[in-house]
């Protein structure tokens, strides 16, 4: 896994979310990127059962990756968070008088893969009860691990197809003890998702955004 950037598009003036999506794909394709199948990610939240101390429970997100089909990702709410195998959905099952599934929060990313020399794209459509929400943008170098060393090369790609739309370095990296010296590694990506879907379930549902 190398430096890995996740943001939003916002949808074109004029566009629904798929016709912002092919648009994107045409620019991608235009500097010679190559389709490379499909990716997902998703996230379910979960909320503690049985608080009596009176304070707002934290809620644990359970996220998965395409990328890594053996593993899940669980994230309290402000961190820890921990790596498990897929045998920990079964577990969330078996602790529900503990934990309960939020029911309609579910939300995921799905779409399309490009490989670009040492860049890999994704470039999905986040959906939300079945309702298109947005566009999520991956972009993985996965020539480095150091965000120190690459971020303006990072930075100067995603402009040549997102212009204006390019994001600023994620604080997921500055965040860190060592700062952009630190490598990186999946609960990197992981956590910019989560931040990007927190974001997406208070957005209002994008008129005609049923997904097909």
């Amino acid at each position: 896994m190398g430096v890995t950037c996740v943001c939003q598009v916002p949808v074109a003036e004029g566009k629904s979310v798929q016709q912002t999506v092919d648009m994107v794909h045409k620019k991608l394709e235009q500097l010679g990127a190559v389709k490379q199948g499909n990716f997902w990610v998703d996230c379910e939240t979960y909320h503690a059962t049985g608080n009596t101390t009176g304070q707002p429970s934290k809620l644990l997100y359970v996220m998965h990756n395409s990328e890594t089909p053996l593993s899940c990702m669980a994230l309290f709410e402000g961190g820890p968070g921990l790596t498990a195998d897929a045998n920990f959905d079964v577990l969330m099952v078996k602790l529900k008088s503990h934990f309960q599934n939020a029911k309609g929060h579910k939300v995921e990313s799905r779409g399309t893969r490009y490989r670009y020399c040492d860049f890999l794209v994704k470039i999905g459509t986040i959906a939300m009860s079945s309702s298109a929400r947005g566009i999520s943008v991956e972009v993985e170098y996965c020539a480095c691990v150091i965000p120190g060393d690459c971020w303006n090369l990072v930075k100067e790609f995603m402009q040549s197809f997102l212009g204006s739309n390019t994001p600023e370095l994620p604080a997921v990296f500055t965040n860190k003890a060592e700062g952009l010296y630190a490598p990186v590694d999946c609960t990197d990506t992981m956590s910019q998702y989560l931040e990007l879907f927190g974001k997406v379930r208070k957005q209002q549902v994008i008129p005609g955004s049923g997904v097909r």
